[in-house]
Protein backbone atom coordinates (compact mmCIF):
# COMPACT_ATOMS: atom_id res chain seq x y z
CA UNK A 1 0.00 0.00 0.00
CA UNK A 2 1.34 3.48 -0.86
CA UNK A 3 1.60 5.73 2.09
CA UNK A 4 2.97 9.31 2.14
CA UNK A 5 4.87 9.51 5.24
CA UNK A 6 5.01 8.41 8.51
CA UNK A 7 1.73 8.16 11.08
CA UNK A 8 3.10 10.20 14.09
CA UNK A 9 -0.11 9.45 15.45
CA UNK A 10 0.12 7.32 18.41
CA UNK A 11 -2.14 4.68 20.04
CA UNK A 12 -1.73 4.14 23.83
CA UNK A 13 -3.15 1.65 26.29
CA UNK A 14 -3.07 1.55 29.71
CA UNK A 15 -3.99 -1.72 31.87
CA UNK A 16 -4.89 -1.93 35.36
CA UNK A 17 -4.67 -4.68 37.59
CA UNK A 18 -5.64 -5.65 41.11
CA UNK A 19 -3.28 -7.53 43.70
CA UNK A 20 -0.79 -5.62 46.24
CA UNK A 21 2.77 -6.37 44.67
CA UNK A 22 6.06 -4.88 45.21
CA UNK A 23 7.12 -6.30 42.25
CA UNK A 24 4.66 -7.59 40.24
CA UNK A 25 4.26 -6.99 36.67
CA UNK A 26 7.69 -6.42 36.45
CA UNK A 27 8.97 -9.74 36.96
CA UNK A 28 7.73 -10.40 33.85
CA UNK A 29 11.01 -11.31 31.58
CA UNK A 30 12.71 -9.49 29.12
CA UNK A 31 11.97 -12.06 26.63
CA UNK A 32 8.00 -12.26 27.50
CA UNK A 33 8.27 -8.11 26.86
CA UNK A 34 9.57 -8.79 23.41
CA UNK A 35 7.21 -11.63 22.66
CA UNK A 36 4.33 -9.09 23.06
CA UNK A 37 6.20 -6.34 21.05
CA UNK A 38 6.54 -9.23 18.54
CA UNK A 39 3.08 -9.22 18.05
CA UNK A 40 2.70 -5.85 18.28
CA UNK A 41 5.34 -5.61 15.86
CA UNK A 42 8.38 -2.95 17.51
CA UNK A 43 11.36 -3.81 19.37
CA UNK A 44 12.66 -2.04 22.45
CA UNK A 45 15.71 0.01 21.53
CA UNK A 46 16.70 1.42 24.90
CA UNK A 47 15.76 0.82 28.72
CA UNK A 48 15.57 2.65 32.58
CA UNK A 49 14.09 1.62 35.66
CA UNK A 50 13.66 2.95 39.09
CA UNK A 51 12.30 1.98 42.57
CA UNK A 52 8.84 2.20 41.10
CA UNK A 53 8.43 1.14 37.27
CA UNK A 54 10.42 -0.06 34.72
CA UNK A 55 10.74 2.03 31.03
CA UNK A 56 11.52 1.32 27.53
CA UNK A 57 12.03 3.13 24.70
CA UNK A 58 10.75 1.17 21.47
CA UNK A 59 11.16 1.46 17.85
CA UNK A 60 7.93 2.78 17.50
CA UNK A 61 7.16 5.10 21.26
CA UNK A 62 7.22 3.64 24.57
CA UNK A 63 6.30 1.11 26.96
CA UNK A 64 6.13 1.51 30.97
CA UNK A 65 5.80 -1.48 33.61
CA UNK A 66 4.50 -0.42 36.85
CA UNK A 67 4.15 -3.51 39.41
CA UNK A 68 0.00 -3.35 38.18
CA UNK A 69 0.12 -1.48 35.30
CA UNK A 70 1.27 -1.50 32.12
CA UNK A 71 1.07 1.74 29.64
CA UNK A 72 2.16 0.99 26.06
CA UNK A 73 1.60 3.69 23.47
CA UNK A 74 3.01 2.77 19.61
CA UNK A 75 2.85 5.23 16.17
CA UNK A 76 3.40 4.07 12.61
CA UNK A 77 1.18 1.26 11.56
CA UNK A 78 1.83 -1.28 14.79
CA UNK A 79 -0.86 -3.20 15.83
CA UNK A 80 -0.99 -1.92 19.37
CA UNK A 81 -4.29 -3.81 20.81
CA UNK A 82 -2.64 -6.93 19.95
CA UNK A 83 -0.63 -6.96 23.16
CA UNK A 84 -4.19 -6.51 25.46
CA UNK A 85 -4.78 -10.48 25.58
CA UNK A 86 -1.00 -11.62 25.88
CA UNK A 87 -0.37 -8.84 29.00
CA UNK A 88 -3.88 -10.32 30.87
CA UNK A 89 -2.33 -13.86 30.62
CA UNK A 90 0.85 -13.09 31.80
CA UNK A 91 -0.68 -11.27 34.68
CA UNK A 92 -2.64 -14.01 34.99
CA UNK A 93 0.03 -16.41 35.69
CA UNK A 94 1.34 -13.82 38.44
CA UNK A 95 -1.87 -13.75 39.97
CA UNK A 96 -3.29 -10.70 38.85
CA UNK A 97 -6.63 -9.77 37.41
CA UNK A 98 -7.56 -6.83 35.20
CA UNK A 99 -9.66 -3.82 36.52
CA UNK A 100 -9.93 -1.74 33.90
CA UNK A 101 -8.58 -0.45 30.25
CA UNK A 102 -8.71 2.55 28.84
CA UNK A 103 -7.46 2.88 24.78
CA UNK A 104 -6.90 6.32 24.00
CA UNK A 105 -5.62 8.59 20.24
CA UNK A 106 -5.67 10.97 18.21
CA UNK A 107 -6.68 11.00 14.82
CA UNK A 108 -4.61 9.78 12.20
CA UNK A 109 -2.95 11.69 9.56
CA UNK A 110 -2.44 8.54 6.81
CA UNK A 111 -6.22 6.42 8.77
CA UNK A 112 -5.81 4.22 5.01
CA UNK A 113 -2.59 2.86 5.88
CA UNK A 114 -3.22 1.44 9.31
CA UNK A 115 -3.46 -2.47 9.35
CA UNK A 116 -6.49 -4.50 11.43
CA UNK A 117 -7.73 -4.21 14.04
CA UNK A 118 -7.03 -0.51 13.45
CA UNK A 119 -8.85 0.90 10.17
CA UNK A 120 -11.54 2.43 12.14
CA UNK A 121 -12.29 3.09 15.57
CA UNK A 122 -15.40 0.89 15.80
CA UNK A 123 -13.31 -2.19 14.57
CA UNK A 124 -10.81 -1.11 17.51
CA UNK A 125 -13.71 -0.78 20.38
CA UNK A 126 -14.78 -4.34 18.72
CA UNK A 127 -11.72 -6.02 19.50
CA UNK A 128 -11.58 -4.33 22.88
CA UNK A 129 -14.76 -5.86 23.84
CA UNK A 130 -13.86 -8.85 22.59
CA UNK A 131 -10.19 -9.25 24.41
CA UNK A 132 -11.25 -8.03 27.74
CA UNK A 133 -13.17 -10.12 30.81
CA UNK A 134 -16.89 -9.29 30.94
CA UNK A 135 -16.18 -8.18 34.85
CA UNK A 136 -14.97 -5.14 33.30
CA UNK A 137 -18.75 -3.96 32.57
CA UNK A 138 -18.50 -0.20 33.25
CA UNK A 139 -17.75 0.28 29.39
CA UNK A 140 -17.74 3.80 27.56
CA UNK A 141 -16.60 4.41 23.74
CA UNK A 142 -16.00 7.99 22.93
CA UNK A 143 -15.10 10.68 20.08
CA UNK A 144 -14.55 13.61 21.77
CA UNK A 145 -15.36 16.33 18.10
CA UNK A 146 -13.22 19.44 18.41
CA UNK A 147 -13.40 22.80 15.28
CA UNK A 148 -10.58 21.07 13.49
CA UNK A 149 -11.64 18.65 11.31
CA UNK A 150 -8.03 17.02 11.38
CA UNK A 151 -8.37 16.41 15.22
CA UNK A 152 -11.12 14.80 17.71
CA UNK A 153 -9.97 12.51 20.54
CA UNK A 154 -10.78 8.45 20.59
CA UNK A 155 -11.32 7.21 23.98
CA UNK A 156 -12.84 3.69 25.36
CA UNK A 157 -12.67 2.72 29.26
CA UNK A 158 -14.04 -0.14 30.88
CA UNK A 159 -13.46 -1.46 34.19
CA UNK A 160 -15.23 -3.07 37.43
CA UNK A 161 -15.79 -0.28 39.66
CA UNK A 162 -17.72 2.89 37.76
CA UNK A 163 -15.96 5.99 39.41
CA UNK A 164 -12.50 4.61 41.04
CA UNK A 165 -11.19 7.24 43.12
CA UNK A 166 -7.68 6.61 42.71
CA UNK A 167 -6.81 6.74 39.13
CA UNK A 168 -4.20 9.29 38.61
CA UNK A 169 -4.61 12.07 35.87
CA UNK A 170 -2.74 12.02 32.71
CA UNK A 171 -2.34 14.73 29.99
CA UNK A 172 -1.32 13.45 26.24
CA UNK A 173 0.02 16.46 24.30
CA UNK A 174 -0.40 16.22 20.15
CA UNK A 175 1.64 18.27 18.42
CA UNK A 176 1.34 18.93 14.36
CA UNK A 177 3.10 21.21 11.61
CA UNK A 178 5.65 22.11 13.13
CA UNK A 179 8.03 24.97 13.02
CA UNK A 180 10.49 23.75 10.59
CA UNK A 181 13.87 24.85 11.76
CA UNK A 182 12.94 23.44 15.55
CA UNK A 183 11.56 19.93 14.07
CA UNK A 184 15.07 20.10 12.11
CA UNK A 185 16.90 19.65 15.07
CA UNK A 186 15.74 15.96 15.20
CA UNK A 187 17.43 15.32 12.04
CA UNK A 188 21.17 13.49 12.29
CA UNK A 189 23.93 14.59 10.09
CA UNK A 190 24.92 11.72 7.64
CA UNK A 191 27.94 9.64 9.32
CA UNK A 192 27.84 11.37 13.07
CA UNK A 193 29.78 8.61 14.33
CA UNK A 194 27.36 8.86 17.16
CA UNK A 195 25.23 6.00 18.24
CA UNK A 196 20.98 5.99 18.89
CA UNK A 197 21.70 6.92 22.32
CA UNK A 198 24.64 9.58 22.22
CA UNK A 199 22.67 11.33 19.34
CA UNK A 200 19.65 11.29 21.30
CA UNK A 201 21.33 12.04 24.65
CA UNK A 202 22.80 15.57 22.24
CA UNK A 203 19.20 16.35 21.41
CA UNK A 204 17.53 16.31 24.55
CA UNK A 205 20.16 18.98 25.48
CA UNK A 206 19.91 21.18 22.27
CA UNK A 207 16.46 21.38 21.98
CA UNK A 208 16.26 21.88 26.18
CA UNK A 209 13.64 19.15 26.44
CA UNK A 210 15.95 18.54 29.53
CA UNK A 211 14.87 21.19 31.04
CA UNK A 212 11.00 20.44 30.90
CA UNK A 213 11.17 18.57 34.12
CA UNK A 214 14.52 19.25 35.40
CA UNK A 215 13.97 16.62 38.13
CA UNK A 216 13.47 13.39 35.49
CA UNK A 217 15.69 11.14 34.93
CA UNK A 218 15.80 10.53 31.03
CA UNK A 219 16.54 7.58 28.95
CA UNK A 220 16.67 9.27 25.05
CA UNK A 221 17.22 7.37 21.56
CA UNK A 222 18.01 9.45 18.11
CA UNK A 223 16.45 7.32 14.97
CA UNK A 224 18.47 7.35 11.55
CA UNK A 225 18.31 9.13 9.70
CA UNK A 226 15.72 11.44 11.81
CA UNK A 227 13.14 11.20 14.66
CA UNK A 228 14.13 11.04 18.31
CA UNK A 229 11.87 9.59 21.51
CA UNK A 230 12.50 10.38 24.98
CA UNK A 231 10.82 8.54 28.32
CA UNK A 232 11.42 10.77 31.80
CA UNK A 233 11.35 9.04 35.30
CA UNK A 234 10.33 11.08 38.08
CA UNK A 235 9.97 9.02 41.20
CA UNK A 236 6.91 7.47 40.98
CA UNK A 237 6.06 9.50 37.64
CA UNK A 238 6.84 8.85 33.67
CA UNK A 239 6.87 11.60 30.81
CA UNK A 240 7.76 10.99 27.28
CA UNK A 241 7.87 12.58 23.73
CA UNK A 242 8.24 11.32 20.45
CA UNK A 243 9.18 13.28 17.52
CA UNK A 244 8.36 12.72 13.67
CA UNK A 245 9.92 15.95 12.14
CA UNK A 246 9.66 15.11 8.57
CA UNK A 247 8.22 18.08 6.53
CA UNK A 248 4.17 17.56 5.10
CA UNK A 249 3.43 15.31 8.10
CA UNK A 250 5.72 16.62 11.28
CA UNK A 251 4.37 15.54 14.26
CA UNK A 252 5.46 15.79 18.20
CA UNK A 253 3.96 14.91 21.06
CA UNK A 254 4.33 14.74 24.59
CA UNK A 255 2.72 13.16 27.90
CA UNK A 256 3.01 13.08 31.65
CA UNK A 257 1.50 11.43 34.88
CA UNK A 258 0.53 14.57 36.73
CA UNK A 259 1.72 14.53 40.08
CA UNK A 260 0.99 17.63 43.13
CA UNK A 261 5.04 18.09 42.78
CA UNK A 262 4.92 19.23 39.23
CA UNK A 263 3.50 22.09 37.37
CA UNK A 264 2.24 20.34 34.44
CA UNK A 265 0.95 23.65 32.96
CA UNK A 266 4.75 25.00 32.84
CA UNK A 267 6.53 21.58 31.34
CA UNK A 268 3.38 21.55 28.52
CA UNK A 269 4.46 24.79 27.52
CA UNK A 270 8.17 24.06 27.79
CA UNK A 271 7.21 20.75 25.70
CA UNK A 272 5.17 22.81 23.07
CA UNK A 273 7.61 25.40 22.90
CA UNK A 274 10.30 23.02 21.81
CA UNK A 275 8.45 22.23 18.64
CA UNK A 276 6.74 25.92 17.71
CA UNK A 277 3.81 23.54 16.37
CA UNK A 278 0.70 25.40 14.45
CA UNK A 279 -1.50 22.76 16.14
CA UNK A 280 -2.03 21.25 19.62
CA UNK A 281 -4.32 19.20 20.74
CA UNK A 282 -4.24 18.37 24.61
CA UNK A 283 -6.52 15.75 25.89
CA UNK A 284 -6.57 15.38 30.09
CA UNK A 285 -7.85 12.76 32.00
CA UNK A 286 -9.02 13.04 35.36
CA UNK A 287 -7.71 16.37 36.03
CA UNK A 288 -9.34 19.19 38.33
CA UNK A 289 -11.12 22.32 36.28
CA UNK A 290 -8.32 24.28 37.77
CA UNK A 291 -5.72 22.08 35.86
CA UNK A 292 -6.82 22.54 32.82
CA UNK A 293 -7.65 25.87 32.80
CA UNK A 294 -3.94 26.04 33.40
CA UNK A 295 -3.11 24.75 31.10
CA UNK A 296 -4.95 26.44 28.40
CA UNK A 297 -3.04 29.59 29.57
CA UNK A 298 -0.06 28.47 29.57
CA UNK A 299 0.06 27.20 25.82
CA UNK A 300 -1.63 30.23 24.78
CA UNK A 301 1.02 31.85 25.85
CA UNK A 302 2.70 30.85 23.17
CA UNK A 303 0.36 32.75 20.86
CA UNK A 304 -1.55 29.90 20.19
CA UNK A 305 -5.34 30.16 20.32
CA UNK A 306 -8.40 27.85 22.00
CA UNK A 307 -10.50 27.19 19.53
CA UNK A 308 -12.56 24.30 20.82
CA UNK A 309 -12.88 22.40 24.12
CA UNK A 310 -14.65 19.65 24.81
CA UNK A 311 -15.02 17.65 27.79
CA UNK A 312 -16.79 13.83 28.17
CA UNK A 313 -17.16 11.66 31.43
CA UNK A 314 -15.93 8.39 31.12
CA UNK A 315 -16.64 5.43 33.62
CA UNK A 316 -13.15 3.72 34.90
CA UNK A 317 -11.14 6.82 33.58
CA UNK A 318 -13.27 10.61 34.80
CA UNK A 319 -14.01 13.20 32.93
CA UNK A 320 -12.05 13.96 29.59
CA UNK A 321 -11.47 17.65 28.56
CA UNK A 322 -9.90 17.82 24.93
CA UNK A 323 -8.49 21.15 24.09
CA UNK A 324 -7.38 22.17 20.47
CA UNK A 325 -4.91 25.28 20.01
CA UNK A 326 -3.65 26.78 16.71
CA UNK A 327 -1.55 29.59 15.47
CA UNK A 328 -3.08 32.79 15.37
CA UNK A 329 -2.29 33.45 11.71
CA UNK A 330 -3.78 29.86 11.59
CA UNK A 331 -7.38 29.46 9.91
CA UNK A 332 -9.63 26.69 10.93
Amino acid sequence: MAVSGFEGFEKRLELQFSGDHDIGLRELDFKSIEQVLHQVQCTVVSALGNQHFDSYVLSESSLFVYPTKIIIKTCGTTQLLKSVQPFIDHARILNLQLVSVRYTRGSFIFPQAQPYPHTSFHEEVVYLEDSIPDNLCYRKASVIPSKLTSHSWHVFSAGVVEYPDDIPYTVEVCMTDLDQTLAGKFFRHPNDGKNGDSAGREMTELTGINRINPNAQICDFAFDPCGYSMNGLDGDCYSTIHVTPEDGFSYASFECLGSIYNDMADMVKKAVKVFGPGTVSVATTNAGEETCMRIKGAVEQLGLKCRSRSIDVLPAAGPVVFQTFTSRRKRI
